[in-house]
């Protein structure tokens, strides 16, 4: 599991890890545009059923430049994920730099009404040239 999800981060019995993958076909670096998908899941370790609310996205580029974006769910759903069960998807993300990195959070919602928030574990953006 830690090969394929190399970044983790657990809040309150909700684990995420996240791999991520850099898309030389969606890229175009001669055109200052580098694409980047990403693979997260989402694990429900405690004993009560959880709803994904919100996400706070916080990305960064090489240059250090902030951008943050906020909205509800995650690729239009706020999935519910009962104790022991986890929820998967893939999104993307564009940046103007071959480098950067990306975290945040996950607004939740137990059972009990109870409204946390989970971190999103900070992972690089690094194009292969970048590498060397």
């Amino acid at each position: 599991m830690k090969a394929l999800f190399p970044n983790a981060a657990t809040t309150d019995g909700v684990t995420v890890r996240v791999s991520v993958s850099y898309l030389p076909e969606q890229s175009e670096p001669e055109r200052g545009r580098w694409f980047w998908a990403y693979h997260i899941r989402l694990e429900n370790e405690g004993d009560e059923t959880v709803q994904l609310l919100t996400r706070h996205w916080v990305i960064t580029d090489g240059r250090g430049a902030r951008h943050s974006v906020e909205g509800e769910g995650v690729v239009g759903e706020q999935p519910v994920i009962e104790p022991g069960a986890s929820f998967d998807y893939v999104s993307g993300c564009p940046l103007a730099t071959p480098s950067g990195a990306m975290q945040g959070t996950y607004r939740m919602v137990r059972e009990d009404g109870a409204i946390f928030d989970v971190e999103i574990p900070r992972f690089a953006l690094l194009a292969p040239a970048v590498l060397h």
